[in-house]
């Protein structure tokens, strides 16, 4: 096959996000933009997941589980999932778990996890993070529009002002009767008025709380009246009382993920290890009782970090009981509406689709010839996939990082060819492996570059 049929099926994209795609990839993150340009396979999960979001837009939660090898996509469906929430008007949080930040902590490491989601608030318009100023500044000026559109009064009638507030304060009701609810709408309420008044300290003080930052009650008392902060104990309170706010000034629900739940099984307390299953626990069973509204969740963690009886999440009876899969699911027949989504490898045939896109990415970002045609490709996951042990431990984050490197010292050095490459070094024990040649076949047998599209 010719070169000409790469550039037949290229797709044009934009390169600040070429740049971003392959860059990331390279050193091994998800990018946060350009995702559709590479989304390949994982269709049921997707549709799985996006159900549960359309359930979060009617006014339910949501909870799950995204259990997967290092490497193996769990980032890449997480980010997915993000793009197409914000598209539906969603918003979205998402944090990774650390040391320091965990889901409960005695030193602050409950709500550094939520000074960070707060912090990667993010929107359509903002899908950067930071959009908690942008969201608040937007529904007072929707209140404003709709007195005008539906009052007919204008900014410089007497009563504009009045009836501006009244539509702000029939919002801040909803969540006044909540747990915390009331000091929220108080804050809410204080930050509607400093916006009227052109006082930007105080909505700067405001959005400080908001945020988690102040370190005492005292302060925030002398800063805003109100005499409590956010805590280790109740962060995950005030993410409730946001989901419902944001339905209510005008968004359709609030998404939070979280990745990283192998943090957990690290830390070497056990006392420690089982109050953060605890709060796991509780947002778990808010979510399916009815307790949230607008509000749905997903977390990541590697099998041993969910399935592991003696660390991992299933030490915690209560949650094993729930989460634990039945006798009838098995590979390559999941429940996906189960809590837990098992991510299956990527076929070869998913990697090969994936490996043509990014190809063509990459000559796009670099301005240079895609030598790789379709029979090069072909070789190239024959080669990956016909390693010893490929079958079973093989991650898309390894036959990226590869397909990258070869592009790169094809780009680079142009004398040499596609062929030569693949023939040396490190592919040479894997051409030669009787395991290449089996698996070859199924990317053959499917034809090259069906569709997989989402």
């Amino acid at each position: 096959m010719e070169n000409g049929s790469n550039e037949n099926r290229q797709v044009k994209i934009p390169k600040r996000i070429a740049a971003s795609v392959i860059n990331s990839l390279k050193g091994g993150v998800v990018p946060r933009v350009g995702l559709p340009y590479i989304a390949v396979g994982r269709r049921r999960e997707i549709e799985a997941l996006l159900h549960d979001v359309s359930i979060v837009a009617d006014g339910g939660a949501s909870f799950r589980f995204i259990a997967g090898r290092y490497g193996s996509g769990k980032s890449f469906l997480l980010q997915t999932i993000r793009g197409y929430a914000m598209d539906r008007g969603f918003v979205v949080l998402d944090a990774d778990l650390s040391p320091e930040r965990r889901l409960q902590g005695t030193r602050g490491q409950g709500l550094a996890t939520y000074r960070e989601l707060i912090r990667n608030m993010s929107t359509k318009t903002r899908p950067e993070g930071g959009a908690l100023p942008l969201i608040l500044d937007r529904w007072i000026s929707a209140a404003a529009a709709d007195v005008t559109a539906q009052n007919g009064l204008t900014p410089e009638d007497p009563g504009f002002q009045e009836a501006v507030e009244q539509r702000i304060l029939d919002v801040i009701r909803s969540v006044d009767g909540l747990v915390h609810g009331f000091e929220f709408a108080r804050l809410l309420a204080t930050y509607a008025r400093a916006s009227f008044a052109g006082d930007d300290s105080l909505k700067s003080r405001v959005l400080k709380w908001l945020r988690g930052e102040y370190q005492t009650k005292t302060e925030s008392r002398q800063d805003l009246g109100v005499p409590v902060i956010i805590t280790d104990d109740d962060w995950y309170d005030y993410l409730k009382l946001f989901a419902l706010f944001l339905k209510r000034a005008g968004y359709a629900g609030m998404l939070m993920m979280i990745d990283e739940l192998v943090n957990i099984s690290k830390i070497p307390n056990a006392i420690t290890r089982q109050y953060n299953y605890e709060k796991i626990l509780t947002m778990y069973n808010d979510t399916l009782q009815g307790k949230a509204e607008y509000l749905g969740i997903l977390m990541c963690g590697t099998p041993q970090c969910i399935e592991d009886r003696r660390r991992g999440i299933y030490s915690y009876e209560a949650l094993r009981s729930r989460l634990q899969e039945g006798r009838f699911s098995t590979e390559g027949a999941r429940d996906l509406l189960a809590p837990v989504i098992r991510l299956e490898p990527l076929t070869a045939e998913e990697m090969l689709v994936l490996a043509g896109r990014l190809a063509d990415i990459h000559s796009q970002l670099y301005g240079c010839e895609n030598r790789m045609t379709d029979e090069d490709l072909a070789a190239f996951i024959r080669i990956e996939y016909g390693r010893i042990g490929a079958d079973v431990n093989i991650t898309p984050r390894e036959v990226i990082r590869d397909l990258i490197e070869l592009l790169n010292i094809l780009s680079q050095n142009p004398d040499r060819s596609v062929s030569e490459l693949l023939g040396s070094g490190d592919f040479e024990y894997a051409k030669a492996d009787p395991l290449a040649q089996d698996n070859a076949g199924a990317a053959d047998e499917a034809g090259l570059y069906s569709e997989f599209n989402i």
